[in-house]
């Protein structure tokens, strides 16, 4: 089994649910997200939500949770771990128009 750290980037994330860089872990792989942040990179307070989608249905992380101008919102880090299984994905969205970016740190497990 080889285990790999990889980093996941995603700028401009605005109104819609998006996976953090398009990631959809890979068949015959566990996926471990250690860190997920997101930044609001606009002049005023945004809200976000964040879930983890299992190929059809998403579950919320966290749902309406502000970040204010130039802030950051940690959603996994520290002793917080989450792990995703094939097909599995990180989604974030914002009620602002390309107002978030997000760095999403994983140990994928093949």
């Amino acid at each position: 089994m080889a285990n790999t750290f990889k980093r996941k980037l995603s700028r401009g994330i605005g109104t819609s649910l998006t996976a953090v860089d398009s990631y959809v872990v890979p068949s015959a792989t566990a996926t471990t997200v250690i860190g997920l942040a997101v930044a609001n990179v606009t002049a005023s307070q945004v809200i976000v939500d964040a879930t983890v989608n299992d190929g059809s249905n998403d579950t919320y992380l966290i749902k309406s949770a502000p970040i204010p101008s130039g802030g950051t919102l940690v959603i996994i880090g520290g002793d917080q771990k989450v792990v995703l299984e094939t097909a599995d994905s990180i989604k974030i969205k914002s009620n602002t128009a390309a107002s978030v970016d997000v760095v999403m740190s994983i140990l994928e497990i093949t």
